[in-house]
């Protein structure tokens, strides 16, 4: 299983770069995975964003779809890409800790 390596410390990580276990995600471990995105610093922007994909994982086991995201947070999908230029699956999802959606978010 490949791992991603950063500031000294290992992740499990998929083919593609996702968090094998997102149980293991705390603010320090999406710092690091911001780095692999070339987000240099996590703005509240980016806090709000990451906790509510986060949330509703949690309770509902996928990622919302990016409507939902840009309904309840706010958020113009520019904004998300803005945030996360690799978008919101690739980019947002990754640093939240969480598996690559199936299909679109």
């Amino acid at each position: 299983m490949p791992e991603f390596n950063v500031n000294g410390r290992s992740y499990l990580v998929d083919e593609e770069g996702f968090l094998q276990d997102a149980d293991l995600w705390n603010e320090d471990v999406a710092r690091d995975f911001a780095v692999s995105e070339s987000i240099t610093e996590l703005t509240p922007d980016h806090w709000k964003l990451l906790n509510y994909i986060r949330d509703y994982y949690m309770q509902y086991g996928i990622a919302p779809m990016v409507r939902k995201v840009c309904r309840d947070t706010k958020f113009e999908l520019k904004k998300i890409y803005e945030l996360f230029p690799s978008g919101p699956a690739n980019g947002a999802c990754k640093v939240a800790g969480l598996p690559k959606p199936a299909g679109c978010v």
